[in-house]
């Protein structure tokens, strides 16, 4: 009688056990229905509470054109920091952001905005040559320049794209960064991600086709 009720106990246990297994993992793999708001540099998700906006700009793309903030208003976009002579990083990332313009080339409702870290050396003729190498579509991403002051100022502030001077507040800092920057039709950040990581960028696309359903 006692092993009768042991065995008994145990099956339960198993069938407990695997019950639960099953949820979680029904759980893991529901797919999110909406994305939160990032209001600041500890990218804290922030539910139903939109604070923090892109601030005014105003830069100059690699056509010689001003790019502000109307050329993206009623657009979802991706930002992110680069700079043209970049050994490391930044052709990964300029590559991935390709990959998006591939992505969404028929959509005109998403964009690309890509700051120049070292504006003192890249000009409006080297971002030409470099959209021209990367095949950038003028239309869809813009590369753009400007006074230094105004991009580290946007790069901090605007996007919180430099975490070294979130610990440090040294403003004599380069600043570099593999972030994408997910931004929503209302100027409000959605999103950030890994730029250098395809497993991110997939996050992202994902991500942005959850901001196309919002009004």
């Amino acid at each position: 009688m006692k092993l009768n009720r042991i065995y008994i106990l145990s099956v339960l246990l198993i069938v407990c056990f695997c019950s639960c297994k099953h949820n979680t993992k029904e759980t893991d793999s529901k797919e999110i229905e909406a994305l939160p708001y990032f209001n600041a540099a500890d990218f804290t998700p922030e539910w139903n509470t939109p604070e923090h906006k892109i601030p005014d700009f105003s830069f100059t793309n690699q056509n010689g054109e001003e790019v502000n903030n109307k050329t993206f208003e009623g657009k979802i976009y991706v930002a992110d920091f680069f700079f043209t002579s970049c050994p490391g990083i930044c052709p990964k990332l300029t590559k991935n952001m390709g990959h998006i313009q591939e992505t969404y080339k028929n959509n005109h409702d998403i964009m690309l905005l890509s700051h120049t870290v070292m504006p003192w050396r890249d000009s409006v003729p080297l971002l030409k040559q470099y959209a021209k190498k990367y095949n950038v579509d003028s239309n869809k991403w813009h590369l753009v320049t400007g006074s230094k002051d105004a991009l580290y100022t946007i790069a901090r502030t605007g996007y919180f794209a430099d975490e070294d001077f979130t610990k440090t507040q040294d403003e004599s800092n380069f600043i570099h960064t593999e972030n994408f920057v997910l931004v929503d039709k209302q100027g409000y950040i959605r999103g950030v991600y890994n730029g250098t990581l395809e497993i991110d960028v997939e996050r992202l696309k994902r991500h942005i086709k959850i901001l196309r359903k919002e009004t």
